[in-house]
């Protein structure tokens, strides 16, 4: 099992629906491991160093840490289902700008939505986790008060979509799904989840609504689960298949073997401590030691993460 995806997520994790689209895209079978939606997290922190966030992306020994670099190698592992991006078979980049998007500008809004609407029935132990996650306070009431503004950004955005679907076609790049699909509907699917009410937003948009429609029947590729501690098990089993590599052009002189540590720059910026493994424009990796795990190579994107000095 040590090249079987392995994907620690919990189900109504918006960023795992985006990932469990693209699985969905590529028809892939893969193993689901349930996490916590708040901390403690013990079975999930010991693989990544720290990094608490969901998803994960697990196969055999090398970690794979949020969505956009979880996307980027199951496109490398899995070349023969790479995602389009667009009319031009291949052209993947554009993907990912378009995801920076979604994750934040749209999702923000789409948290506003959700919360502020359902603010006296979040369990308190969430907002406090949510808290110490951001650095800020999780307050619902002031969410409730910017649900109108929210409102109207949402739709905003929402029109940028209908108005690319409104030529006819089935999905955002042509007649194939890709990663726009996922990354433009798994907002969508976040506020419908926890919200339902808060779905109204998005009335009116007749060639949006459709679109949603065929995104949803994709499904999820085919999942079946497994236990923390069988994926644990995998990972002390077994060696990263990392190769260590260095970024001839690297801008701040990292080169593998030395200490550095990695942490987001938006929220969650609990730093990851390790051994640079490799560094790409794309991607940075770093070796780790766990007792429960032993050694694993541990994955980030670049864009939206910080590379320190460790």
């Amino acid at each position: 099992m040590s090249d079987e995806i392995i994907f620690h997520h919990y189900d109504v994790s918006p960023f795992s629906e985006k990932v469990r689209v693209v699985l969905g895209i590529k028809g892939l079978s893969w193993h689901a491991v349930e996490q916590p939606v708040i901390m403690p997290k013990p079975d999930l922190v010991c693989l990544t160093g720290g990094y608490r966030k969901i998803p994960v992306l697990q196969i055999g020994a090398d970690i794979y840490c949020d969505s956009q670099m979880i996307i980027r190698e199951l496109d490398r592992r899995f070349p023969d289902s790479a995602l389009p991006d667009g009319e031009l078979p291949g052209a993947t980049g554009l993907g990912y700008p378009l995801g920076f998007w979604t994750d934040r500008e749209v999702f923000q809004a789409a948290v506003a939505i959700i919360f502020g609407g359902i603010g006296d029935h979040v369990d308190e132990s969430f907002k406090k986790d949510r808290e110490a996650l951001t650095g800020r306070p999780f307050d619902t009431e002031q969410m409730k008060q910017a649900v109108p503004l929210m409102t109207e950004q949402m739709r905003a955005h929402m029109g940028m979509l209908d108005a690319q679907l409104a030529d006819g076609r089935a999905f955002l790049g042509g007649d194939r799904p890709g990663l726009a699909d996922a990354s433009a509907y798994f907002n969508i699917w976040f506020v419908r989840t926890v919200n339902p009410a808060g779905g109204s937003v998005f009335d009116g948009f007749t060639h949006l609504t459709a679109w949603e429609a065929r995104v949803k029947e994709l499904g999820h590729g085919t999942r079946t689960e497994m236990s923390a501690d069988d994926a644990i098990a995998i990972a002390k089993a077994v060696a990263s298949t990392t190769p260590e590599q260095a970024d001839p052009n690297e801008p701040n002189g990292l080169k593998p073997g030395m200490a550095v540590q990695v942490m987001a720059d938006d929220y969650g910026r609990d730093p990851i401590a390790g051994t640079l493994v490799m560094s790409s424009p794309t991607e940075i990796a770093i070796r780790r030691q766990d007792d429960r795990v032993g050694e694993v190579v541990v994955h980030f994107p670049r864009a939206g993460f910080w590379v320190l000095p460790g």
